[in-house]
């Protein structure tokens, strides 16, 4: 009789952390660290001199970012539904960041975007809904 017993398992998704390749460290710090506010949670090399795996986040988003040849491909994308999209456009915007001047998209499809693009061609979209504009 106990053979015949099934136990329920409630399956329940976390998060998702997507793993962006790049090129350079320092270019990688630059953008996500000081450019959008992300703080680095772990870094990982093998040897010193090994390529580095590390993951970065802000608030409850995540980034795996590796100079692993293999990990991920460059022109990759993530989409990252969010409140406050405009306040973080006035935030990036401050920062006068040479090499990425995102503006906001509202949509029609009713959500308010804005995108930045790495400085190793992946693109991270925050979307954040707002009302469909009138037809």
């Amino acid at each position: 009789m106990a053979a015949e017993r099934r136990f329920a398992v409630t399956i329940q998704f976390q998060r998702v952390v997507p793993s962006f390749r790049i090129f350079s460290l320092e270019k990688a710090r630059e953008f996500y660290l000081d450019f959008l506010g992300f703080k680095v949670d772990w870094e990982h090399r093998f040897e010193p001199d090994a390529p580095v795996f590390m993951r970065v986040s802000r608030d409850a988003i995540a980034f795996h970012l590796s100079e692993h040849h293999g990990d991920g491909t460059p022109g990759s994308i993530a989409y990252v539904y969010m409140t406050g999209v405009k306040e973080l456009h006035r935030e990036l915007s401050e920062k006068n960041y040479r090499y990425n001047r995102p503006g906001l998209q509202v949509q029609e499809w009713g959500m308010t975007e804005l995108t930045v693009t790495d400085p190793f061609n992946n693109r991270i979209t925050f979307g954040e809904p707002t009302e469909k504009p009138a037809p």
